[in-house]
């Protein structure tokens, strides 16, 4: 497929971008003290080398109420301005532009720094219902003050050498807040008819404007589609960017989808593979189509195929493709270059991007851990000085992920998988509802040892046997795990399986069931769902305060939102005990007081994982390195697997 729209420039107010891949604004966890580092300044430029063609660097708040986390930057005084220019100076280097996303929550605010309440600002008292938040009626003279800090705070990014800003009205944060008649309850010039609901956002276009010119470029990210119940009426979203840009308030408009607001808006803040590449693009054709100024569009534009007739059918002029870029850094390279096969798709997992985040720590990305890390575990990936013979058993994330890095710094590298396919868990993941995507992290893996040279030997279980022939200076273990089956009451009579047996088909499961469930995790919920489509009546019986405790926050939120629908029952605080012919017991997780689901046919086992490690047994006495790695050491998830074999295959040893 030609390219051609995607790698064409494309100018935006004064300033020409490169190409149509836009790296958007997004939260890395990697400021310090609301300040630029080093590593968030490695991070940008390893996607500045990769190619990408505009760079919309992280919310900064613009006033100290903006505070919304407490790890975000903060462009409110002169201090910043030395961290955005050494920023910006590595990102030009690489021939990237490089804009600047200015920021205010109002109600939309997560922490402090201290582990204290928040004092949130809006344009009424009117709660969020995600942070249950409620916030202080801002009074006019502090509206003006926060305008005034958007000019100030946009004139110290182009004092710092970036090429623009992107004032942030997405996801229900304050000037949303203000266009919003169902959160601003104003009866002053700022609320009752849109053209007052609208002066805030004028009011910052116009004061930036004043501040630094026409040669720096000033945008607008707006929520096309907040898909909650309080939404802005999303044809009044679309009056709004034209009204805007039929006074050249803003250089371009920037369309994306969800509200911070509400659990089910706030998916689409970092949308999961439940949702269809590309899905925002038609709201953003409709602003296009009446708008003059460039509309860039954000949401599941994973692959450069996809930007590409996004662009080419004229629905936008620049792609977000954030997740892309963290999954991919040199994407737009290989994509350049028609290297479409070699490119690691992003499988919108959202466990260490976004979920990241979530937890406050920097983000990466479960197939590409050097993500996050390009300042020290993606800087040891040198040339190795020392050539070995490696022995790799086991062909899931975790053994992959070594091979593929070992056989790239120079090692000879021996992979032998003990079934015909590679991938080992994952495998099993990509089977339930909605996540086939998540097979992708199989397929990329296996191109990244197939471009190293990485030997690989199918239906090839290691042995003693074969160590002792191919003699190899290292043995690393990545056998995988199986499924928990734990001992209770009832276990050996009841008709009890595991959830690995009903995923694959090798058990007969009766029309009621219950899923006892212990992690909090994807494979309780993707099996509960599963069995609902398949019209079972389905009960998951997690121990965890709720269903899907482990997992990123969207996708949980996503998930629960189809069991609902599919008419699934969750019981939480579920402690399994034991069962009967027809009965489950459990333990209630706090109280301890017990539980009964009556009139059960098949108990399904969503119990963890025991690790398949035997071969370190044989290997004992040969005299023979061997290194474990993945749930071989012990059970996990695939980001930890695909981690281990980072870590190992850049580690010391094989230096």
């Amino acid at each position: 497929m030609a390219l051609e729209t995607l790698f064409s420039p494309y100018i935006i107010g004064k300033v020409t971008i490169p190409n149509r891949i836009v790296s958007t604004g997004h939260d890395t966890v990697m400021a310090h003290h609301g300040q630029v580092t080093d590593r968030l300044i490695a991070y940008h430029e390893a996607r500045a080398k990769g190619g990408v063609g505009l760079i919309i660097v992280q919310v900064a708040g613009v006033h100290e109420t903006a505070r919304y986390t407490s790890h975000m930057l903060m462009a409110d005084d002169d201090s910043c301005i030395e961290g955005y220019r050494a920023l910006a100076a590595k990102i030009h280097a690489q021939g990237t532009k490089v804009f600047g996303q200015l920021f205010h929550p109002g109600r939309e605010i997560m922490e402090t720094d201290d582990g204290t309440a928040p004092v949130a600002y809006a344009p009424s008292a009117v709660p969020n219902s995600r942070f249950a938040v409620m916030p202080v009626p801002l009074e006019l003279p502090m509206i003006a003050e926060i305008i005034e800090g958007y000019a100030a705070s946009a004139l110290r990014l182009k004092q710092s050498g970036l090429d623009g800003c992107e004032i942030v009205a997405s996801h229900g944060y304050l000037p949303a807040q203000f266009l919003n008649p169902l959160v601003n309850r104003r009866t002053d010039q700022y609320g009752g008819s849109l053209q007052n609901r609208m002066r805030f956002i004028e009011e910052i276009a116009t004061a930036v404007r004043a501040r630094v010119g026409d040669d720096f470029v000033v945008g607008l990210r707006i929520s096309g589609e907040e898909r909650d119940v309080e939404a802005i009426d999303k044809n009044e979203v679309i009056a709004v960017c034209e009204a805007l840009d039929q006074k050249n308030a803003y250089d371009y408009y920037h369309v994306i989808a969800g509200t911070s607001a509400s659990l089910s808006g706030a998916i689409h803040i970092v949308p999961p593979l439940y949702y269809e590449t590309g899905y925002v693009a038609p709201f953003a054709a409709k602003v296009k189509a009446v708008v003059k100024a460039p509309v860039m569009v954000t949401g599941r534009i994973n692959q450069p195929q996809i930007a590409e007739q996004i662009l080419s059918e004229g629905r936008a002029d620049f792609c977000g493709m954030t997740r892309a870029l963290i999954a991919d850094p040199e994407m737009p390279h290989k994509a350049r270059m028609h290297r479409l096969d070699d490119i690691r798709a992003c499988i919108a997992c959202n466990q260490a991007c976004i979920g990241h985040f979530h937890k406050g720590y920097p983000i990466s990305c479960i197939q590409y851990p050097e993500t996050g890390r390009e300042t020290s575990l993606a800087a040891r990936k040198t040339p190795t000085k020392h050539k070995k013979k490696i022995m790799i058993a086991g062909g899931g994330p975790a053994g992959m992920k070594a091979a593929a890095v070992l056989a790239e710094r120079g090692h000879h590298v021996i992979l032998c998988e003990a079934s015909s396919q590679l991938g080992g868990q994952a495998l099993l993941a990509q089977m339930l509802p909605g996540r086939a995507e998540f097979g992708g992290i199989v397929t990329n893996l296996a191109r990244e040892m197939e471009l190293a040279g990485v030997e690989v030997r199918r239906s090839t279980p290691v042995t003693r046997a074969i160590v002792e022939q191919e003699n190899p200076d290292a043995v690393i273990i990545a056998t995988g795990a199986t499924a928990r089956r734990p001992e209770f009451e009832g276990s050996e009579s009841a008709h009890c399986v595991t959830a690995w047996q009903a995923l694959k088909g090798e058990a007969n499961i009766g029309g009621r069931v219950v899923i006892a469930e212990w992690k909090g995790d994807w494979i309780g919920m993707g099996l509960a769902e599963k069995l609902a489509r398949e019209g079972r009546k389905v009960t998951l019986a997690t121990e965890m305060p709720m269903a899907g405790q482990a997992l990123p926050f969207y996708v949980r939120d996503e998930m629960v939102a189809r069991l609902h629908r599919a008419g699934v029952e969750i019981v939480p605080y579920a402690r399994l005990y034991g069962t009967d012919s027809e009965t489950v017991y459990f333990h209630h997780a706090s109280s301890g007081e017990a539980m009964v689901i009556e009139g059960v046919e098949t108990l399904v086992l969503s119990q963890g994982h025991e690790s398949v490690n035997t071969l370190k047994d044989e290997l004992k006495d040969l005299g023979v390195p061997v290194h474990i790695i993945g749930d071989a050491l012990t059970p996990r998830t695939a980001e930890e697997a695909v981690l281990d074999g980072l870590k190992l295959a850049t580690g010391d040893f094989y230096s």
